[in-house]
């Protein structure tokens, strides 16, 4: 099973404002510390409820998740990134970078469930933060956009390593 890193926006009901955010990133290339060079591809899809996403991968990146420190610090130093690049990206509604952030939240969940938006990372339109009850950690990111700072990708062995789950399995039956 593949766990993609990727940064993820939902556009709204007009698919022409998701392929516009797509040619944004489409070919963006950056080089990471490692002197790795990663180019930008980008795909867009329609959700459950009808609304554009655009979905932006990085090649030559990991898509096994995050199996090392070294793979956490990448991924992070990519996140940073794509939201450099997202300060200057025009029709979205909200965006987030991470592992699996496909469609992390519809549109109509977003508006519904208030209590799950202390995400980290995750950009919002101000008229959609001012509809919502938000932490005071929100700041602004850019011209019309609100975020709760990105913190980076984390490392976390017991996900990677079956070695060591089983371990915790059998000191968690012990107990």
């Amino acid at each position: 099973m593949a766990w993609i890193f990727s940064l993820s926006a939902e556009c709204g009901s007009d698919g022409s404002k998701a392929r516009l955010f797509a040619q944004h990133f489409d070919g963006a290339t950056w080089t990471l510390s490692n002197g790795r060079q990663c180019q930008c591809r980008s795909d867009i899809f329609q959700d459950i409820d009808e609304n554009w996403w655009c979905r932006v991968c990085p090649s030559n990146i990991s898509e096994i998740g995050i199996e090392s420190p070294e793979s956490a610090y990448l991924m992070t130093e990519l996140g940073i990134f794509f939201y450099q690049h997202l300060r200057s990206a025009i029709a979205f509604r909200y965006a987030l970078v991470g592992v699996e952030v496909d469609e992390f939240r519809t549109y109509s969940e977003l508006l519904e469930d208030t209590s799950e938006l202390s995400i980290p990372g995750l950009v919002l339109a101000t008229e959609i933060g001012q509809q919502l009850p938000l932490s005071s950690a929100y700041r602004t990111f850019s011209p019309g956009y609100i975020w709760m700072p990105y913190e980076g990708e984390i490392y976390n062995p017991l996900m990677t390593s079956p070695s060591l789950k089983n371990k915790l399995n059998e000191l968690l039956l012990a107990s």
